[in-house]
């Protein structure tokens, strides 16, 4: 009997274990397989951003350990990832996407556990470390504005200020009815506002187009006066172009991303030696000094001085996955 609860208080114990809890013996044999390994290839939704390829360039030279990455939109990994594994063809290593987009593929079964690291014990509230995922920064959005076509008291000063007639046929959006910040903005916009909002930004007639870093060169040439939703992550790539970022009153769209093992990675230790990389310190400060919440203490008062008031301002909103197809559907009969 003895023997019996001795064992079950064991099997409960390594149960309510946290996934970081790990010698340094055994993290250094994860290391050391990485190694064996020598490549991972990530798969990311950020597309065109720098961020992540800078995090990638210090693993490297950190562990020699070679990054390939093939970036594509939300809806564009999920889908890359479901016809690779529905075929048998497991290439992919590290997922690194939106919260809903991830949520999504967990649904799917797409991932497999991650195994643990041990830089999740510096997680900070509200984010979370499952079985599955990890959060690995928060991207904000904002409105990008053009300097020399928007006068300073014309400024959006709220995001109903979009609702005002001289704004007609002059905003330039990224597709509301996708994955990607556009979906995220149609779902906070209506969360706030209600579907009325909607209805009143639909008739602008704002422009759609998916490809988001030519949006931002597009508004900053003067093609249009007004861009969102404008991802702070790209901030420091435009400047020195007439452009600005207005964070409205109500505050700032957000997602947070997460990273997570594809089944049957080829590389399942340096998948697990990247995700761990990513929430050193100094990966979590590449974000942030580009106006990405960080995920782990010790970060923000460690930022520059031009994004802590970007970093500062209200978290608005942010998507809800179960909902997820329903807000796609509504924008789709909104934004024809």
């Amino acid at each position: 009997m003895l023997r019996r609860r001795w064992l079950a208080m064991a099997m409960f114990l390594a149960l309510a274990t946290p996934t970081w809890a790990q010698t340094d013996a055994q993290w250094q044999k994860v290391v050391e397989a990485a190694k064996k390994e020598s490549k991972v290839l990530l798969y990311t939704a950020a597309v065109g951003h720098s961020q992540h390829k800078e995090v990638a360039r210090g693993f490297e030279d950190k562990y020699g350990i070679r990054v390939e990455i093939l970036e594509a939109r939300p809806s564009e990994v999920r889908e890359r990832v479901r016809i690779e594994q529905a075929a048998g063809r497991f290439l992919g290593d590290v997922h690194h996407n939106g919260s809903t987009t991830t949520w999504l593929m967990e649904r799917d079964g797409a991932f497999q556990p991650h195994g643990g690291v041990p830089n999740a014990r510096h997680m900070v509230p509200p984010y979370e470390v499952t079985e599955l995922h990890v959060p690995s920064n928060v991207a904000s959005f904002a409105i990008l504005i053009n300097t020399n076509l928007v006068k300073p008291a014309d400024e959006p000063k709220s995001w109903k200020d979009l609702l005002d007639p001289k704004w007609s046929g002059k905003i330039l959006s990224d597709d509301m009815r996708a994955l990607g910040g556009g979906g995220l903005f149609f779902v906070v916009m209506h969360d706030t506002f209600g579907k009325a909002y909607h209805e009143k930004l639909a008739a602008q007639k704002p422009v759609f187009s998916r490809d988001l870093r030519n949006n931002e060169r597009r508004t900053a040439r003067g093609e249009y006066p007004l861009y969102l939703p404008f991802n702070l992550a790209n901030y420091s790539s435009l400047t020195g172009l007439p452009i600005k970022v207005v964070i409205p009153a109500e505050g700032r769209p957000y997602v947070r991303n997460d990273l997570a093992v594809l089944k049957n990675a080829p590389h399942p230790n340096a998948a697990r030696l990247l995700i761990h990389h990513f929430l050193e310190i100094e990966s979590q400060l590449v974000y942030a000094n580009s106006g990405g919440d960080p995920v782990v203490k010790g970060v923000i008062e460690r930022t520059t001085g031009d994004m802590r008031p970007f970093l500062a301002t209200k978290a608005m909103g942010t998507t809800v996955p179960e909902r997820q197809d329903e807000m796609l559907e509504l924008a789709r009969q909104l934004y024809k």
